[in-house]
């Protein structure tokens, strides 16, 4: 008898928790359609840089007016400096869940970063996981600036445009990427190729990848450069811009070409200070949205 009103007793209770259930598992009243916008930089601590982010946040509430706009950074490093300085920049999970307590229903996540490198893969697997759980009724992710071949004749395109008029044809131009041992690393070398089908002087290295300074320096010596144009590949123009870049350090690429005989003339603004980029990360942020129509 015993036996028999444990059953009864249990079988009570599963059904008294069956509504809880349905409502945890989200199959209850859909929410109202709520749509945002996360936008998403590796970050800069660089006071002067914040004009790129500002730039990015003006043309695209510019051309989504009615959808709210979110910001989150991918760097720890650069968060936790922030951080100190009383400048709370979320994280892409952090940002996301708290848009999850917005009540957002569908959430467009774009990519400021410029290579589909290390920082896009892991906010690649945050979105993916944000999707798993069914935080959000649909949630997207758009590409970097260099995704297609069509962005990389775009970015090509924006590159000439930006280039200083006072640039003689046998003087360089030298674009500083940030580079990454992520195999993404090779964009930049087609970046390069792409640029050296219209003009065979204009160059593109990196900081932290391939190909390197001293690898650039060799190429401008067998074209007997005699003068460079430096200019960053990276959408702010922060700390590897103004050191590593333009700096008086021995180890600048300013430093390293002035050394070789290579007079430098430095153009300190970032990629996402320019319109002619700007535009591809707002077309690449149009196609996520198009899909919660």
């Amino acid at each position: 008898m015993k036996t028999k009103r444990c059953s009864l007793m249990m079988a009570i209770c599963f059904v008294a928790a069956l509504p809880f259930c349905a409502m945890a598992s989200g199959h209850g009243s859909p929410s109202p359609k709520k749509v945002g916008i996360l936008l998403v930089a590796f970050g800069s601590s660089e006071a002067s840089a914040q004009v790129s982010f500002s730039n990015i946040e003006k043309k695209v509430k510019a051309t989504f007016p009615d959808i709210p706009v979110r910001w989150a950074y991918t760097s720890h490093i650069i968060r936790e400096k922030l951080t100190k300085e009383g400048k709370v920049l979320n994280s892409p999970a952090t940002a996301l869940a708290r848009m999850q307590d917005e009540k957002f229903t569908h959430v467009a996540v774009q990519s400021l970063h410029t290579i589909d490198g290390e920082e896009y893969h892991d906010l690649n697997r945050t979105v993916a996981s944000f999707r798993s759980m069914g935080g959000f009724q649909k949630i997207m992710l758009g590409y970097p600036l260099l995704s297609t071949q069509a962005d990389f004749e775009r970015v090509a395109t924006a590159i000439f445009q930006v280039i200083p008029k006072t640039r003689k044809a046998s003087d360089a131009v030298l674009l500083m990427g940030h580079g990454t041992p992520h195999p993404a690393n090779a964009f930049y070398a087609a970046m390069m190729f792409q640029l050296q089908l219209q003009d065979p002087n204009v160059f593109v290295g990196t900081v932290e990848g391939y190909p390197e300074i001293d690898v650039i320096l060799d190429m401008l010596v067998k074209k007997n450069i005699k003068k460079t144009y430096l200019m960053p590949f990276m959408s702010v123009a922060g700390d590897h811009a103004k050191n590593d870049m333009a700096g008086k350090e021995a180890d600048s690429w300013k430093s390293v070409l002035e050394k070789a005989g290579i007079t430098c003339e430095t153009v300190l603004k970032g990629t996402a200070e320019y319109d002619a980029f700007v535009d591809i990360w707002v077309d690449h942020l149009k196609v996520c949205l198009n899909h919660f129509k």
